[in-house]
């Protein structure tokens, strides 16, 4: 049997290097699977990233199959652990919540397929909240997942789990799924990078209604906007169900971006409506200063419209959509998390008329965006409104002096990005003066994905935060 020390750098390079490698048979699948398995043993009692590991015999014997036979496709003998909060055949699938403890599928859904068709192994799941709800990553069923930065720390959620793994090398590439931010949050608090795709460009299950609903969105994550792209070619794919949605075009391989005379509004704080702990905004200005070298032009933006606007809209859209998924488990409320139950009654009191307001102001803001994309490239706003926080909280109740009045206001600053379903890519921003990382969500208009990575891509060449600052670990 090959092995590989997990002291070696093979498990730090990027997945794009990992796969080629793989492809030309210098690297076999078999070493990287034992070389991931001992930094998971290494590395993960720490923080508790990666759960429902799934049997190592198993693994390595998929792995030796793999080196055996053809390239299968281009994720060809890479290790993946899934989000779970989506189903795996043969692997417990628990979404975080008691009632599905124990449930372990006997099917793959289509995500897990398609990857699982590309050539990727996967060994088992990355740790969520109960439901995926809350940027805060604990659960009764796993516990919790730690910052790697600081373990007394949260990591942010849904995708927390996701986020930590690909910090500390135990996956090259991650998936994630983002509603109010799941997959941005934890990538700033994680200095990796995550990517919420516009809407229909990822998938979702067949059963999911695809009219009404367009609130979330599966999308990839790595240390790299190039590996990012790597991975959303492979979730991507035409779905026939929206054929009102194109075929997405592929993004691999990314090149960086020519951001000269490119301009990008900066919102900062939405005129004074987000509140922001201290240090935020100067860091993501700090970081702006690389645009700026790059060749673009950052200039302020005022608020385009009321932010309460926005707010009411999105936690009546986000009530409905989350509560319509809940209805089923309503006789088990009592096993749900309080902010679960708080969504699924706000849901039963809803009226069609609360919805029909909210789907207006929704399509005022769309309709602001769009006239400020004629003037501007991307936009920026902050990934998050305050820094990691104490990992024994359930969540911030309030941030600078302004009291929270939902569990979950304090991650307002996600909702321009998901209300209207634009294309976000959460980028590092460095690092407070408590060490903990921070990040900022670069995004542009519907179908711009390729474009906004690939000014990601030109500003992670200049900065290279994930390799730059290692996170804690051996």
């Amino acid at each position: 049997m090959d092995r590989v020390s997990t002291s070696d750098s093979v498990l730090d390079q990027s997945a794009s290097a990992l796969l080629a490698d793989l492809a030309s048979r210098r690297l076999s699948a078999e070493a990287l699977m034992v070389a991931t398995l001992d930094r998971i043993a290494e590395r993960n009692p720490a923080v508790n990233a990666v759960v429902g590991l799934a049997d190592p015999g198993a693994l390595l014997a998929q792995a030796r199959a793999l080196d055996a036979g053809p390239v299968m496709g281009p994720l060809h003998g890479l290790p993946l652990a899934i989000k779970d909060l989506v189903n795996v055949q043969g692997i417990r699938s628990t979404r975080g919540s008691p009632i599905f403890a124990d449930f372990v599928p006997e099917s793959d859904d289509v995500l897990a397929a398609r990857l699982r068709a590309s050539g990727a192994i996967l060994i088992g799941k990355t740790n969520v909240p109960e439901f995926g709800l809350g940027s805060h990553t604990f659960n009764p069923v796993y516990g919790r997942t730690n910052n790697p930065y600081n373990p007394a720390r949260t990591c942010g959620g849904s995708s927390g789990g996701a986020g930590v793994a690909l910090a500390l090398g135990m996956v090259a590439l991650a998936d994630g799924s983002d509603m109010m931010g799941s997959l941005r949050n934890p990538a700033a608090w994680s200095n990796v990078y995550g990517f919420r795709p516009s809407w229909g460009r990822v998938p979702a299950e067949p059963a999911q209604d695809r009219t009404l609903h367009k609130m979330a969105t599966s999308g990839p994550m790595a240390r790299s906007p190039a590996d990012v792209a790597l991975l959303l070619d492979v979730m991507s794919h035409a779905d026939p169900l929206r054929p009102d949605v194109p075929a997405p075009a592929p993004t691999a391989p990314l090149h960086p971006a020519d951001l000269t005379r490119m301009r990008i509004g900066w919102l900062s704080d939405w005129s004074g409506a987000l509140p922001m702990e201290a240090g935020i905004l100067e860091q993501c200005e700090t970081s702006l200063q690389v645009l700026r070298d790059l060749g673009a032009s950052v200039e302020n933006v005022p608020a385009p419209l009321p932010f309460e606007t926005l707010w009411q809209s999105w936690i009546t859209l986000r009530s409905w959509q989350v509560g319509a998924a809940l209805v089923a488990l309503q006789d088990n409320k009592d096993l749900m998390k309080d902010s679960v139950q708080w969504e699924l009654e706000r849901a039963l009191r809803m009226t069609a008329l609360e919805a029909h307001n909210a789907s207006a102001a929704r399509a005022q803001w769309l309709a602001h965006a769009t006239e400020l994309f004629q003037s501007y490239d991307a936009l920026i706003l902050p990934t998050t409104q305050v820094w990691p926080f104490d990992i024994n909280l359930p969540w911030p109740t309030e941030i600078a002096g302004v009291e929270m009045d939902t569990y979950h206001r304090w991650m307002a600053v996600t909702v321009p990005v998901s209300l209207i379903g634009l294309p976000s890519l959460s980028m590092p921003a460095g690092f407070g003066d408590s060490g903990l990382p921070v990040g900022m969500q670069l995004f542009g208009p519907r179908g711009a994905d390729a474009k906004i990575l690939a000014m990601g891509e030109a500003y992670h060449r200049q900065t290279l935060w994930p390799q730059r600052h290692p996170p804690i670990g051996p």
